[in-house]
């Protein structure tokens, strides 16, 4: 019989005991489980330090940016630029264009799947209250402003400079054209011109007519004789009076020049061919099927030169633009760099 001071334990019990064995394993594996969780979340960039404090902002301990991300932010969203600017601007519009506008629409998807892509890292992101930057953020926005410029600038250039040449180097060029025994109707396919030696503009018989903008056209001639039909005119805008013969638009009185390109906007030509009916009914003269050219003083270089101006303009854009990115992720790196990165 025991005393009464001492106390009586337990009999052990085997499942008990193996019970207990198990949830100490368990206490030690979920420690080991959290603590490799953690270095994983610091390897990545975790929204907590190791000690409770706040995330990036206040962040104590600084940690090295990737190198990765940072010369993808550069590259991908100039290479974006300059692919969508290339296509949207060159032969291959004028040509292919059911080509140009799919790569422009995979350049699209390319946004959209960057922005996917920041919409999963931003709604983390917005979940924590210690906010972390991410460069998927900053992928996306560049995708978005390299595209949207690529739009803009690619349309300009080619409106202004390439779409212009490939319309009038699609058409043929005449040279050595008498403007006395050659008829409209025998050059309609005409795309740049350059007539005989001698011809000039005869701005004794240049008419305007006014819609908003006073449309101008002067007949070419060659010498002082009066033609059976007057089927060349020069023409310009808000270069003449409309109300007397006046015809000052480009070019128009310089000797050198003997030819021109031919009018390309449909928009603009039923106006001229007004002026020409005014002048037929001013001057008593007939113009059977009359054909239009801006005046030009060496027709054929004044094209080329826009197709050498668009590729100027083209390179000039994606080196600048290369410049311009550099520059923003150079930035962005610093002000994560004053967040908590280096």
């Amino acid at each position: 019989r025991p005393s009464s001071g001492a106390t009586r334990s337990a009999p052990s019990h085997p499942r008990t005991e193996h019970a207990m064995a198990m949830a100490d394993d368990r206490i030690v594996y979920s420690q080991t489980a959290y603590g490799a969780a953690g270095d994983v979340e610091a390897m990545f960039g975790d929204k907590r330090s190791a000690g409770g404090s706040k995330g990036s902002f206040v962040r104590g301990q600084r940690r090295r940016l990737n190198a990765a991300p940072i010369f993808m932010a550069v590259l991908l969203p100039w290479a974006l630029f300059a692919i969508v600017y290339a296509v949207l601007c060159f032969d291959i519009r004028y040509q292919n264009p059911g080509v140009a506008w799919s790569v422009v629409f995979a350049g699209f998807l390319v946004v959209v799947i960057a922005a996917a892509l920041s919409c999963s890292a931003s709604g983390r992101w917005f979940a924590n209250a210690e906010h972390e930057p991410s460069w998927l953020i900053f992928l996306f926005l560049s995708f978005l402003v390299a595209f949207i410029t690529a739009l803009v600038l690619g349309a300009a250039n080619y409106s202004v400079n390439l779409e212009p040449y490939f319309n009038l180097r699609s058409l043929n060029n005449y040279t050595n054209v008498s403007p006395a025994k050659m008829r409209g109707q025998q050059l309609m396919d005409v795309g740049i011109i350059e007539f005989a030696p001698g011809s000039k503009l005869d701005v004794s018989k240049s008419m305007g007519f006014k819609s908003g903008k006073t449309y101008c056209v002067a007949p070419v001639v060659l010498g002082d004789a009066p033609l059976a039909t007057y089927d060349f005119w020069a023409v310009g805008q808000d270069c003449c009076s409309g109300s007397q013969a006046n015809f000052h638009c480009k070019h128009f009185n310089n000797p050198h020049a003997n030819g021109g390109f031919r009018l390309m906007s449909d928009s603009d030509r039923p106006f001229y061919r007004l002026a020409v009916q005014q002048a037929e009914a001013t001057y008593k003269i007939k113009a059977v099927h009359p054909l239009f050219f801006e005046w030009s003083i060496d027709p054929i270089s004044t094209v080329d030169g826009w197709r050498s101006a668009g590729k100027t303009e083209y390179l000039s854009w994606v080196l600048s633009y290369l410049v311009f990115q550099s520059f923003l992720v150079a930035f962005a790196a610093l002000a994560f760099a004053k967040m908590g990165f280096n």
